[in-house]
């Protein structure tokens, strides 16, 4: 089978990649840059900013025999412009839909993320039947809302949508880098009392998601027009979870603590005063980056489980000895 994959030397989507190829498919990938590593393992790859306009012709190119297309291209970072955010997360899913459409590709696997349904609420257990929120926490979140909708409403071609949690494993270049830079430098405090339940998913995981989705999905397939939460075997207790990747590390435990109110107050404060002063960088904290660090958004994977039979395949026990020794 031939596919294609956006963003495929990224993190999730070079691990969507190696399972392609090991299980024999085609594969090309579409990116900002040149990735010889990829061509020496027999990956056709075709050069594009997505989120510009310039993109078309070498879109159209890649499309052309494709089967199935793995977007999983974003701006994942947890603070920037809305424009920029939008740009990457809705013009260019946009550009890739019709791209694919054009080009008569059957189907289109779209790499979402359960910040989509996150507001300012606890989410315990929910399954996809969750409201999307009318105001997120992030520019990322938001702009990921706009286009799995965009997705999920396309007819000219079938597909759906696999939101995962906190994805983390070997080459992680967001949570687990951050994680330790901010313990290291003394910037990791507790937010909430340390009894929140979080979904985790370790990264080949999430790319076997895509791939089992993608099988199952056709024109009368239930999962077409749908999106999967997806994750590890059960959630973990955050606070736990990250004092075992730090002890790990060889760091000591979080021991400073904050009450989740006084955090959130603090992270608007602070996001207004970046954006007033047009301050450079990031603030040390954001509303979304609290709601993830203090309250509890775990979710039910059992549609995953029924419509294309997900298991995560690599335990949590498994994947932190993979990527943590």
């Amino acid at each position: 089978m031939l596919t294609l994959v956006t963003g495929g030397n990224g993190f999730v989507g070079r691990c969507v990649v190696e399972q392609l190829l090991a299980r024999g498919d085609r594969v090309r990938v579409v990116g900002r840059q040149p990735y010889p590593e990829l061509a020496a393992m027999g990956v056709e790859c075709f050069q594009a900013d997505l989120g510009r306009a310039e993109a078309a012709m070498p879109l159209a190119a890649a499309m052309r025999g494709v089967e199935v297309v793995f977007h999983v291209a974003a701006k994942a970072d947890i603070w920037g412009p809305f424009d920029h955010f939008y740009r990457s997360n809705v013009s260019a899913t946009q550009r890739v839909v019709r791209a694919a459409e054009k080009a008569g590709v059957p189907k289109l696997v779209y790499t979402s993320s359960p910040s989509v349904a996150i507001g300012e609420e606890d989410l315990q257990g929910v399954d996809e039947s969750t409201p999307i929120p009318a105001r997120h926490l992030s520019a990322y979140a938001a702009t990921k809302a706009l286009a799995e909708g965009y997705v999920l409403a396309r007819t000219d071609l079938a597909t759906t949508a696999i939101r995962p949690h906190i994805i983390w494993g070997p080459r992680d270049p967001h949570i687990f880098p951050r994680l330790l830079a901010r313990a290291r430098w003394g910037r990791l405090v507790q937010i909430g009392d340390g009894t929140n339940l979080v979904d985790v998913t370790y990264v080949e995981n999430a790319a076997e998601a895509h791939i089992l989705a993608a099988d199952a999905l056709g024109e009368r397939s239930p999962l077409r027009g749908r999106p999967y939460f997806v994750g590890q075997e059960q959630p973990v207790n955050l606070w736990t979870f990250i004092n075992e990747i730090l002890q790990r590390s060889g760091l000591k435990p979080v021991r400073r603590k904050v009450a989740l109110s006084t955090a959130m107050r603090g992270a608007g404060w602070l996001e207004k005063l970046y954006v007033s002063l047009n301050l450079p960088g990031e603030p040390p904290f954001t509303r979304m980056l609290v709601s993830q660090l203090g309250r509890s958004h775990w979710f039910d994977h059992s549609a995953a489980q029924r419509d294309f039979g997900y298991g995560p395949r690599i335990t949590t026990a498994e994947g932190l000895r993979r990527t943590l020794g």
